[in-house]
């Protein structure tokens, strides 16, 4: 079975930094994908970023392009959001996902999903 777990998230001041983490274990899919989605409260999910670690591929929302990097972090499976200059728009929960077999930026696109972990920016 597969698990992703995020980890990373806090309390930051406008212009901050944060950066978040995801695992995979489990996965056995050829493509091996892993994105980063967001809930503000009360808004939808919205993709954020996606990394491919097989062909390093990388993709990014037009709201964090100039401020995210999603990179591959210490394991095959595991990539990090490193989120710069942030801002209160940012405030949400952030949730991985991996198994994607669609168009990147639609949650119905990836076949698992993480708890998520709260970012909270304040002015």
């Amino acid at each position: 079975q597969v698990q992703v777990k995020e980890s990373g998230g806090g309390s930051v001041q406008s212009g901050g930094s944060l950066r978040l983490s995801c695992k995979v274990s489990g996965y056995t899919y050829s493509s091996k994908c892993m994105a980063w989605f967001r809930q503000p409260p009360e808004k939808e999910r919205e993709g954020v970023a996606v990394f491919c670690v097989d062909d390093g591929s990388e993709y990014y929302a037009n709201a964090v392009k100039d401020r995210f990097k999603i990179l591959q972090d210490s394991a095959e499976m595991t990539v990090a959001l490193q989120m710069n200059n942030l801002q209160p728009d940012d405030t949400a929960i952030y949730y991985c996902a991996t198994g994607v077999r669609g168009p990147w930026q639609y949650t119905h696109s990836w076949d698992f999903w993480g708890q998520g972990t709260r970012v909270t920016v304040s002015s």
